[in-house]
């Protein structure tokens, strides 16, 4: 027994060697540049087939082709990935959404390419570079984990490069060159790629498809060491590596047999899983509003195209109109896509699972072989499927809840893995399961129109959930989630929501390519797949409905007319343009029409210009001149006279609040009367911002109460608190880019405490948003424009209570002086106005009462001339 023990731990010390060479690699590289390196297992992939290239079939020294492939290739790679596609990322201020597009892309093009140089069949005769004695990969890790601790934490150059990843724009500015700091993390993260594949190739499937993704699921040690520890990611990888091998000697007998066996087998995307969601603050720094755009139209007559395109294959025959069949199904899973990442701004990585078992229940309702559940007609069983696949896309939309970002792809890459490898991969689920069509759509003809059917109400949905309220919502959830909470969305349910329909969507189209290639094929639905469809369908379009079903097209004809890996390669290669082109290839193609046009001056006609001149007019107007005189006085954006003595009043009592050890708040106790205006001052770091959150809910207190009213809020969430009568505006503007003026508006009219049609036109109207200019879109509007945008959305739910921060940043006199005018009728309206403010002069001129804090405290109250002319005296004084 004590030799089986040893020998399986020293099993286990081996591939937790080769893990912990992937965790080395992916913490200096994400402590390097900020960016997890999803094609981190891609490039060990290609670095084992070139060194099985070199020694197999060009006959070269193994020490050779080992110096060519880790000391040349491997790292000349990472430095090519960091000048030509993540360095114009960060240089131009790319999002965290289309860095983690520009990663995955980079992966799939890698897989791609493999899979058209070598082919998609497995290799078993990879060079062995180190003997099978885990002793000497041990070593090799620790000696790279001592050096790189140490370089890191007692060099210059980690000093540099721990700036480099606080605050890219300063460290430059500091005088740190940080591309060669980023270039130098790539080189090494991609050498501990390269060792890692040429590790493992002897012993596992080499191909172009298992092995990154083997690599890909023991990211785990790197989530479990938080992206930082060294030391951690080392001990987390031997120790899982152990244990793995180490279940492999258990063999218990009933139902528990086969769930046993599977996970000591996958025990790192156990790991995997139970890091992705333990762990929600990894990658929060990536966790940032969206900076999205207008959304670039669909062109004149792309649907018409379309609709043609998708009707052809009904005059085929033969093998084109079997492989024809695929594309309205695979239509379907990304049109779950749309919905998710696309209007909801949510990253997926896990749709293959559920379009997975969409097709597995499928056939085993047709079967009779699910559990409690008689046998099923198969469209009765495509409709069942899907509604018990639904409910399960809480897997990922739970996790959402408090994700987003990085965090939220590890969650949803998680859950994708392990439905695979403990469901599709399993022969207790899968053995013996055939699937057929529905009676009288056996033909792929019939089944054809079947399919465009069932397209069609997949649309339909997809339609539905992108227009009307739901669709704003969405939109505003995705374009700014702190803002749509704010305006009184369901942020939480709305998540769930989506997260539900695109599950449903996805098991829709998995079922259907399930019954169109007549059987349940496990590796149509693994992991890779569903980095492969998020990178398509964020590249064509993420927000279009026209760029999902595009997408199926080109991976399923490509795939079909060329040798495997075509559609992947070149899915890869507009994935990591997509910093250049986040809208897609429209607005590629009007980028570059528009620099092939003339650029000599062009004349208008009389009629053209005086239309110019009148539109110039219209929206200038707005943003320069004060609001009139004749203001009303009594009436707010609601719509009805509101006296102060009926409205309740927002008070805290001995507030505290603490950040890491760090006191913001130190009991404070304020009281925001209706029919006043309040105003907060003090320096920066007094605790202003944190009693403002507190206030509006973005942050719970450690202590104390916040009442409205009778009312205890102080545990309610944002939305909840906007549908009791408290609206806010952000510092930082929070308009949602891709809806236009009244879009934007009219989400706070639908989601605030008052359901008034006509509230969203009065608030326009208020702020001077109404004609031409209440149908822009909001992307592009200058900040003076948007901060009314951002004010009328506010009022248009008739709130009780409205908390400003900062409501004059960016703007100048004459919108400052509007906007003073605007607050003081609402004041006399009868709502309760806090301003946080910097501009002393606006606080004296506008507030009622004055309230100053130092060190979390309030430290003086008064009237404004009281109070600052205090201030002015003790500054004069000192």
């Amino acid at each position: 027994m004590s030799s089986l023990t040893y020998d399986l731990t020293l099993a286990g010390l081996s591939v937790g060697s080769a893990a912990a060479l992937t965790g080395i690699g992916l913490i200096v590289t994400y402590r390097a540049t900020g960016v997890l390196n999803f094609a981190h297992g891609a490039i060990a992939m290609v670095c084992a087939f070139v060194l099985r290239q070199c020694v197999v079939v060009w006959g070269w020294p193994l020490w050779a082709g080992a110096v060519l492939t880790l000391l040349v290739l491997a790292p000349a790679l990472g430095v090519v990935l960091e000048r030509f596609v993540f360095r114009p990322l960060s240089v131009l201020g790319g999002d965290p959404a289309q860095t983690l597009v520009a990663s995955i892309g980079v992966f799939v093009l890698l897989v791609g390419g493999a899979a058209l140089v070598w082919g998609q069949g497995a290799r078993d005769d990879a060079p062995e570079l180190v003997s099978a004695d885990p002793w000497g990969q041990l070593a090799v890790v620790l000696v790279l984990a001592v050096g790189v601790g140490a370089l890191i934490r007692r060099t210059r150059f980690g000093r540099e490069l721990r700036a480099v990843v606080d605050d890219r724009q300063l460290a430059v500015l500091g005088g740190i060159d940080a591309d060669r700091v980023a270039a130098a993390g790539w080189a090494f993260g991609s050498f501990t790629a390269g060792l890692t594949g040429v590790l493992l190739a002897p012993y596992v499937r080499l191909d172009p498809y298992g092995l990154p993704l083997l690599v890909m699921e023991v990211v785990a040690v790197a989530v479990a060491a938080r992206m930082r520890s060294l030391p951690v990611a080392v001990l987390v990888a031997l120790t899982v590596g152990v244990a793995q091998s180490q279940l492999t000697r258990l063999h218990p007998s009933g139902w528990g047999e086969p769930l046993l066996q599977a996970a000591g087998a996958n025990l790192f995307v156990v790991a995997l899983l139970v890091a992705a969601l333990a762990l929600p603050r990894v990658g929060t720094r990536d966790a940032l509003p969206r900076t999205a755009t207008a959304r670039v139209p669909t062109p004149q007559g792309a649907w018409i195209v379309a609709v043609v395109l998708f009707l052809l294959p009904l005059g085929f025959a033969g093998s084109d109109l079997h492989t024809s069949v695929q594309v309205p199904a695979l239509g379907v899973v990304l049109l779950s896509l749309v919905v998710v990442t696309g209007r909801g701004g949510q990253i997926s990585l896990g749709q293959a699972a559920y379009a997975g078992l969409g097709a597995l229940f499928t056939a085993l309702l047709a079967a009779g072989r699910f559990p409690g559940l008689p046998r099923l007609p198969e469209l009765a069983a495509l409709a069942v499927a899907v509604v018990l696949v639904a409910p399960l896309g809480l897997l990922t939309g739970w996790p959402a809840i408090t994700r987003r970002g990085l965090a939220l792809a590890l969650a949803t890459f998680a859950v994708g893995v392990a439905v695979s490898r403990f469901v599709f991969a399993q022969p207790y689920a899968t053995s013996g399961l055939s699937l057929d069509r529905p009676d009288g759509f056996d033909g792929d003809r019939a089944y054809y129109v079947l399919e465009l059917a069932l397209l069609a109400l997949a649309l339909l949905t997809t339609r539905a959930l992108r227009r009307g309220r739901t669709g704003r919502a969405l939109a505003a959830l995705r374009d700014h989630e702190s803002g749509a909470s704010a305006a009184g969305v369901r942020v939480p349910a709305l998540k769930l929501a989506a997260f539900v329909a695109g599950a449903a969507l996805a098991a829709l189209g998995g079922g259907m390519l399930g019954m169109g290639l007549r059987a349940f094929d496990p590796a149509a639905y693994d992991p890779v797949r569903s980095l492969l469809w998020f990178a398509a369908v964020v590249v064509l379009g993420a927000d279009s409905t026209l760029g999902a079903l595009g997408a199926a097209a080109l991976l399923v004809g490509l795939d079909a007319g060329a040798r495997g890996g075509v559609a992947a390669a070149l899915i890869g290669v507009l994935a990591v343009l997509v910093g250049r082109f986040p809208g897609g290839p429209y607005q590629a193609v009007r980028a570059v029409a528009g620099r092939l046009r003339p650029s000599g001056p062009t004349a208008l006609t009389p009629l053209g210009a005086e239309v110019r001149q009148r539109l110039r007019t219209s929206l200038d107007a707005p943003s320069s001149t004060p609001a009139p005189d004749h203001e009303p006085r009594a009436r707010g954006a609601g719509g009805k006279t509101t006296p102060s003595a009926g409205r309740a009043v927002l008070t805290t009592h001995d507030l505290h609040a603490r950040y890491d050890g760090f006191t913001a708040l130190a009991g404070v106790d304020l009281t925001v009367p209706p029919g006043r205006i309040t105003a907060i001052i003090g320096p920066n770091g007094a605790g202003k911002s944190t009693l403002f959150h507190c206030l509006a809910g973005t942050i719970r207190p450690a202590r104390g109460q916040v009442r409205l009213g009778d009312r205890d809020i102080t545990r309610l969430s944002p939305h909840a608190r906007t549908r009791l009568g408290i609206a806010r505006t952000f510092q930082q503007l929070a308009v949602f880019p891709t809806l236009t003026v009244a879009e934007n508006v009219r989400v706070g009219a639908e989601q605030g405490r008052i359901k008034d049609p006509a509230a969203a036109d009065r608030a326009l109207r208020l702020l001077h948003l109404d004609g031409p200019l209440r149908d822009a879109p909001a992307a592009g509007l200058p900040t003076g424009t948007l901060r009314r945008v951002e004010l009328a959305r506010a009022l248009a739910g008739a709130p009780g209570v409205l908390l400003l921060d900062e409501p004059a940043a960016g703007l100048d006199t004459a919108e400052v002086t509007a906007l003073a005018r605007v607050l003081r009728a609402l004041a006399a309206d009868g709502t309760a106005l806090l301003v946080v403010e910097h501009d002393l002069d606006l606080v004296a001129d506008l507030a009622d009462v004055v309230h100053v804090m130092t060190a979390g405290r309030i430290v003086a109250s008064g009237p404004p001339a009281h109070v600052l002319d205090a201030l002015d005296a003790r500054e004069t004084a000192v």
